[in-house]
């Protein structure tokens, strides 16, 4: 076994890439602050009548914007989020997240042990797909020609909350070096996201199945998951959904940026610069806005005002 580093292609996108934040409308602003804050651990971070941006350790993660009386997330037969991921720095974190969970009263998550990660599934009031989840150690992860094998096992539910009672420390919300590990999107067709995704952006293909993509940037396991498990052939959700309004990519500098942007361009791909961050569509009209650095919490405000 070789670390990803060893046996992952070099990407054309920089390999210090990552994603961002991702911003999803809410038909009931206290309803979703409530759940965010209190059964997940986010803190509140700026908020004015209708929109507010959350996150962790004055990084922002998710922003929320009001639709009053908006639809719950259909989740079949449209494009669109399946999930956005919550990546914990470690397997006590999320043992203590679990713990703090359940004895709110929720019912155990979903699960799935991946091999190269521990997750656990959810909704929020709205049907958002939610995953909390730990990293295995990048030593541990098997890779194959540039392939890293992934599975969906069942999670050892006893042995995360074990961890975190051997640790002994409270919940006090999410704990800092908490981000956005990856997100998921169900999309119309697979050729076409790898086209978009890989061909244009310059993602690295780090699985493929025939009915889902993943890929990444710096031999990561997935920063974009692309599913046309219940969509296939989907265009996107009407209106009065409450649905995913954007996600963030972050690059390292403005010259990575500028190289993605160049090649999207050159392909008749419409880039919009908005302040600083720079807004693309992919096929199915989700929303990718790419910035420089770290987002910050004005600057995330602002998006969610415009």
């Amino acid at each position: 076994m070789q670390a990803p580093d060893q046996q992952s292609p070099t990407t054309s996108i920089d390999p210090a890439t990552e994603v961002g934040a991702v911003a999803l409308t809410v038909a009931d602003m206290a309803r979703s602050l409530d759940f965010y804050t209190r059964a997940l651990g986010f803190t509140v971070q700026q908020r004015s009548d209708k929109a507010a941006v959350l996150g962790v350790d004055g990084t922002p993660l998710l922003l929320l914007r009001e639709r009053a009386g908006a639809r719950p997330w259909p989740t079949d037969a449209v494009t669109g989020l399946y999930h956005f991921a919550i990546l914990l720095p470690t397997r006590a974190d999320l043992g203590r997240w679990l713990r703090h969970y359940l004895a709110l009263g929720y019912p155990l998550p979903g699960q799935g042990d991946h091999l190269v990660s521990e997750a656990l599934y959810l909704r929020d009031p709205d049907g958002h797909g939610i995953e909390v989840y730990r990293d295995r150690p990048r030593s541990e992860w098997h890779w194959s020609n540039g392939r890293v094998r992934m599975a969906a096992d069942p999670v050892d539910i006893r042995g995360l909350l074990d961890d975190a009672t051997r640790e002994g420390k409270p919940w006090t919300g999410l704990p800092a070096g908490t981000r956005l590990g990856h997100v998921h999107l169900q999309i119309g067709d697979i050729a076409k996201a790898e086209a978009f995704y890989h061909g244009l952006m310059g993602f690295d293909v780090v699985a493929q199945m025939p009915q889902a993509l993943f890929v990444s940037a710096g031999g990561y396991h997935h920063h974009l998951g692309l599913n046309t498990w219940h969509s296939r052939g989907a265009t996107a959700a009407p209106a009065g959904i409450a649905s995913l309004r954007f996600y963030t990519i972050g690059l390292p500098d403005d010259a990575a940026r500028a190289a993605v942007i160049a090649r999207l361009t050159a392909a008749g791909v419409e880039a919009a610069a908005d302040g600083a961050t720079v807004a693309v569509d992919d096929p199915w009209r989700n929303r990718i806005l790419l910035h420089s650095g770290t987002l910050r919490s004005d600057e995330a405000a602002r998006l969610l005002a415009g």
